[in-house]
């Protein structure tokens, strides 16, 4: 059984619930990169978004500080968000972020990975490009809806 804790950031007006599974097999720190990145990507965060300081997040979720601390690095590793010293952790503008060609070579290789287990289940090429038309544009119209709110 795993234990949730949860937390509420208030940034700008809006809010956003990050989860840890203290008993999951991924660690937190990567628990945590990936519900910030997801909110990044749905435009839940939006760019010029302020994080809480690592000692607020930590406080929050009754966690290490360094946690946090590996949480962030990773974004920032990602170029999803930015530090700067004195002023606090900030989400990045997509325009400004790194598009390196390894990146894109990452991304290439889990839709592969997708499209083999997709395959492997019998699906149709007609079906795995239905099912990746909505999916995208699920994640797209609740990503332009969410810019909408933010500007």
């Amino acid at each position: 059984m795993n234990i949730y804790y949860d937390n509420l950031l208030v940034n700008n007006q809006m809010r956003l619930w990050v989860q840890i599974a203290p008993g999951s097999n991924e660690p937190i720190y990567l628990q945590i990169a990936a519900q910030i990145s997801e909110a990044i990507a749905k435009g839940e965060l939006a760019a010029g978004d302020q994080l809480p300081t690592v000692r607020k997040l930590a406080g929050e979720l009754v966690i290490n500080p360094n946690t946090v601390a590996r949480a962030y690095n990773v974004l920032e590793g990602q170029g999803l968000i930015v530090s700067k010293i004195g002023a606090g952790t900030f989400v990045t503008d997509p325009r400004h972020r790194d598009k390196d060609a390894s990146q894109f070579h990452i991304l290439a290789e889990r839709m592969d990975n997708v499209i083999i287990q997709a395959l492997n289940l019998g699906l149709t090429r007609q079906t795995i490009t239905e099912l990746f038309h909505t999916r995208l544009t699920n994640l797209v119209s609740y990503t332009d809806s969410g810019k909408q709110k933010n500007e």
